[in-house]
């Protein structure tokens, strides 16, 4: 199976976040948000992640919304 390249931007001031992915591994994503978050050594925080996460989670519903009008399409 030949999964798809994603990824994730933040712009943060100077600073760019970028967390690249691939379509069904979004629960690692959301664990590399968190990690990145805690981690002290960074100016990425827990708002960020709040960000990110929001933002997947729409990309997630419009695929949703794709696959089901889709299916709808097909009966």
């Amino acid at each position: 199976m030949n999964c798809e390249q994603k990824q994730l931007i933040l712009n943060k001031g100077h600073e760019k976040f970028i967390f690249r992915y691939e379509s069904g591994s979004e629960d690692q994503l959301l664990d590399a948000l968190m990690d990145q978050a805690s981690n002290k050594k960074t100016d990425f925080d827990w708002f960020d992640a709040a960000v990110l996460s929001f933002k997947l989670t729409r990309v997630l519903l419009i695929q949703a919304e794709h696959l089901l009008n889709e299916k709808a399409g097909t009966a």
